[in-house]
């Protein structure tokens, strides 16, 4: 059996959410500029960087059958839009965790985000559940509910950030456009209101037209590039590996930002934090535990059914 297709998958998949994890250095670089500002630019480049990507893979054709496609369906032009919200929302909460000292809360939301999706497949998509997923969620909530208690923070940045990318991820799921299609729809959508918002809200001349090759001009425009990358790579990389491994790999993004929010920025890490993040690394160990024995089960019972 070839396994050169699995190993390319899973290493394209580990750069994704390593680049997903060090992205706190990047925005950290921008703190001085408006998070609103620096979500509009990234939205604006986003669209850009993706445009030139169709043309130069010679997918115009394909893209502009795309749009025609979702013009005769208005519920998934309906679901197009609502993600690109619901994205927009995300990344501007992202931006704005970091800008203000948040890491370790943005790191905490996207260890939460799984148990998230599983409740939306529980609840939206019907799925079939485990006790170990129960299990998992419970003690991630658990974890919450200990840490807003005992420390006195609402970890509203945490959940605000988790519900926004399980809701991104199961509207992309039930949508199922092409990667590189559907993330440039998408900021097509929601460019207008950025332009807008560059065009009349009073900005602080962050972005400058002379002289141009700024730091801050390049920051901003490469936004657009740090934005669809990622995006791109997981998506090439985690339909050639088993969903266990995507699993298992996601949780490199928030565990390498906790380290920079503990180690880097110096952010307050206290015992109540350190139980919260047992309670949801005990959680997250359960949920993948699940995964993997039940998966072997999954695949005994697809061979019965053909026998």
């Amino acid at each position: 059996m070839d396994n050169k297709p699995l190993q390319q998958g899973a290493i394209i998949t580990f750069v994704a959410y390593l680049l997903w994890g060090i992205f706190p250095i990047y925005w950290k670089l921008l703190d001085h500029v408006p998070a609103g500002e620096v979500l509009a630019h990234r939205i604006v480049w986003s669209l850009v960087f993706m445009i030139f990507l169709v043309l130069v893979t010679g997918s115009w054709r394909q893209f502009i059958e795309t749009i025609h496609m979702l013009k005769k369906d208005k519920k998934k032009t309906i679901a197009i839009i609502t993600a690109s919200i619901i994205i927009s929302i995300n990344w501007f909460l992202f931006i704005f965790s970091v800008q203000h000292g948040h890491v370790l809360q943005a790191s905490l939301g996207y260890y939460i985000n799984p148990l998230i999706s599983i409740l939306l497949g529980i609840f939206v998509l019907k799925e079939r559940t485990t006790k170990g997923q129960i299990l998992s969620f419970i003690l991630a909530g658990i974890g919450v509910l200990y840490l807003t208690l005992s420390y006195g923070v609402f970890p509203w940045i945490s959940l605000l950030l988790a519900m926004t990318f399980g809701l991104y991820g199961l509207i992309k799921k039930t949508v199922n456009l092409h990667a590189m299609y559907g993330l440039t729809i998408e900021t097509l959508v929601i460019t207008p209101v950025a332009l807008f918002y560059l065009i009349f809200i009073p900005s602080e001349g962050s972005f400058t037209f002379a002289p141009f090759f700024t730091s801050d001009n390049l920051l901003l425009i490469g936004s657009g590039v740090v934005t669809a990358v990622p995006l791109l790579l997981f998506a090439a990389g985690a339909k050639r590996i088993p969903l266990a491994m995507v699993g298992f790999l996601q949780y490199v993004a928030p565990t390498i930002m906790f380290f920079l929010g503990v180690f880097l920025y110096n952010e307050t890490f206290t015992v109540h934090h350190m139980i919260t993040f047992a309670l949801i690394w005990a959680a997250l160990i359960i949920y993948m535990a699940s995964i993997y024995r039940d998966t072997p089960r999954a695949r005994r019972r697809n061979k019965e059914q053909k026998a």
